[in-house]
């Protein structure tokens, strides 16, 4: 019985220590963390849909955490760290995407639907308007 306790015991101890390990990281100077605390605020999670690097606790988000990690302190610039993820992971890692060929649906369309739906929406006001009018001679 004790034997198991002990087992439970090791066990909780290990996966504790395991889910607070990125939490322990060191930085050679105060700007790499900050740089660090940057970055993944601006990448998103792969597997996450709506949740950063910094707030996702999925395991390839820890992974990219520790890697940025590592990159920033090897002197990558965030440039080449963001580079080298929309090379990975492709334009859906980054936040606010770059505008391009790919991506113009997700920058013109919200405003392409607000032109249609006012255009529709005045149509049919005109149309009723019309139709009152006929009415009522």
């Amino acid at each position: 019985m004790k034997l198991i306790k002990l087992a439970c015991l090791m066990m909780a101890f290990m996966l504790s220590s395991y889910s607070f390990a990125d939490t322990l990281m060191t930085f050679s100077s105060e700007l790499n963390q900050t740089r660090f605390q940057s970055l993944a605020k601006e990448l998103r999670c792969p597997k996450c849909q709506n949740q950063d690097l910094a707030d996702s606790q999925a395991g390839i988000a820890k992974d990219l955490r520790i890697q940025i990690h590592e990159m920033i302190e090897q002197g990558k610039t965030d440039q080449e760290i963001v580079d080298y993820m929309v090379a990975r992971y492709g334009d859906f890692v980054l936040y606010r995407p770059k505008y391009s060929a790919a991506t113009s649906i997700l920058w013109v369309g919200p405003a392409a639907f607000l032109m249609i739906g006012l255009v529709v929406f005045a149509g049919v006001v005109y149309r009723n308007k019309k139709r009152r009018a006929g009415k009522a001679l």
